[in-house]
């Protein structure tokens, strides 16, 4: 039951970006098309799951028996660069493909505060490395979700008539803002 809790907080309720706000950046940028938006969620949830496995093996092994916990953010940091860069040589050499889709992707998810995000929220929280997995792949569903959502919004709004000063940017925050509200209509379900 305690899974299916933090599912449905992190998809819904405490969305990483329509809640919380964390990886705004991606989520206004690469929302343009609903392909890309897949690409760049696929992209997000492979690395944050990885980061957050490694993240909370080295505060639990490393950072608090030495009680050096306050070189966690920068720490946290280096492994989420330092495992974007080893995914992107893993897969230049053993997917050429695949790299290609995911090339452009990679390094934003460097710098994606929610992989961060979510790797502090899981030490602050006290989840165990499973529960920490768990919430780890709910946060990437909830950011896969409204990435994906925005994106299909947005090339809708290409379509229709929008007004000459709303065109682009304003259109898009506007509509994130909308989207935000919808969200929160989940508040109060966990």
């Amino acid at each position: 039951m305690e899974y299916i809790l933090i599912i449905i907080s992190a998809v819904f309720v405490q969305n990483i970006v329509l809640a919380q706000f964390l990886g705004i950046c991606p989520f206004l940028g690469v929302s343009k098309r609903i392909s890309t938006a897949v690409g760049m969620s696929g992209a997000v949830m492979f690395v944050m799951v990885l980061a957050t496995i490694v993240t909370y093996l080295i505060q639990k092994n490393i950072l608090d028996p030495f009680n050096i916990g306050y070189l966690q953010t920068i720490s946290f940091i280096l492994v989420i660069a330092a495992l974007v860069q080893l995914v992107e040589i893993i897969l230049k050499k053993v997917s050429p493909a695949l790299y290609q889709a995911l090339g452009v992707f990679l390094p934003l998810i460097t710098t994606n505060c929610a992989i961060l995000g979510v790797a502090i929220l899981t030490i602050q929280k006290e989840y165990n490395l499973m529960e920490s997995v768990v919430f780890a792949i709910a946060n990437a569903i909830g950011f896969g979700l409204a990435l994906v959502l925005f994106a299909g919004i947005r090339e809708h709004l290409d379509l229709i008539e929008v007004p000459k000063g709303l065109k682009g940017t304003p259109i898009a925050l506007i509509v994130a803002g909308i989207l935000a509200m919808a969200f929160m209509g989940f508040s109060g379900l966990v």
